[in-house]
């Protein structure tokens, strides 16, 4: 317990040297000018990825590890662009679904121990800087999430989002999110001490199509060490990366990794096979 909460401690100054560095850098060297990000959406599908599709299992580093604290976890994930045509504000809008599941493999029968179900539809706006070349994505969205239960173990909330994506060093893109949630009394009325009002989600790629470094921080509203971090590290070990293939080796250390329990405090390393999300590759200057 004393780790974690030095783990998550570390959380403020980690969040305040990344706005810093937001702040005072603009990657301009692979920036897709407006033009040529058209041309590139225009060859896209309609339907595609949203985040990342894995499965992955592990164990935890601050319990025993038995049949019962061992797991595996995967998620689903894609994106639906719903128009390209030029909405109001030059904005273009699309839904999404992400369905996150535990599962206790380990154990007799292989249960389910919880499943988080996520949709949310979304208006996506690209920003330009003077010269026309790509600066950042934002995205408006309403976002649900559940664990589709009822009673005591119903567990669900609601909320807006406004989130920003940029790049803000070469090959190091970040994403800044803030919700404003309601519909959340009812099942879990402190989740907010748990998840708080916001995350950081920050991505470096060491080595194209070969290795990647991804962090997302969240801290909750609260004074003590409420909130997650969780890393994760990409591998290719393929010759012809085509279809966006890794090894993603993950460590999750805090609370709120999914919905039913959302209090218990846990530190999961996990390994395994991940389709990655190339959703922001623009900004590293790919054009998959």
């Amino acid at each position: 317990m004393i780790k974690l909460i030095h783990n998550l401690k570390v959380l403020k100054t980690a969040i305040f040297i990344i706005l810093v560095a937001f702040l005072t850098t603009t990657v301009h060297s692979q920036a897709y000018t407006k033009e040529s990000l058209q041309d590139s959406i225009a060859k896209q599908p309609y339907f595609s990825i949203h985040k990342d599709n894995f499965l992955v299992t592990g164990v935890p580093t601050n319990k025993a590890i038995n049949s019962a604290t061992a797991n595996a976890k995967y998620q689903i994930s894609f994106k639906q662009i719903l128009t390209r045509s030029k909405l109001p504000l030059d904005t273009y809008l699309y839904l999404t679904y992400t369905q996150k599941s535990f599962w206790n493999i380990y154990e007799d029968s292989f249960p389910f121990k919880d499943v988080n179900f996520n949709p949310s539809i979304a208006l996506g706006k690209f920003f330009y800087d003077k010269e026309d070349r790509l600066k950042g994505v934002g995205t408006l969205s309403f976002e649900h999430e559940s664990n589709g239960r009822d009673s005591i173990a119903s567990r669900s909330w609601n909320r807006i989002n406004v989130e920003y994506t940029a790049g803000i060093f070469k090959n190091t893109v970040a994403s800044f999110k803030a919700w404003l949630p309601f519909s959340y009394k009812e099942g879990n009325p402190d989740i907010l001490e748990y998840v708080g009002l916001g995350q950081i989600n920050v991505s470096h790629t060491y080595q194209p199509d070969k290795l990647i470094f991804d962090l997302r921080l969240r801290k909750g509203l609260n004074f003590e060490g409420k909130g997650s971090v969780r890393a994760r590290v990409y591998y290719n070990p393929f010759g012809n990366n085509i279809s966006n293939q890794y090894l993603m080796l993950e460590w999750y250390v805090g609370q709120a990794e999914g919905l039913l329990n959302y209090q218990q405090s846990q530190s999961m390393i996990r390994l395994g096979y991940v389709i990655r999300t190339n959703e922001f590759r623009w900004f590293n200057g790919s054009k998959k």
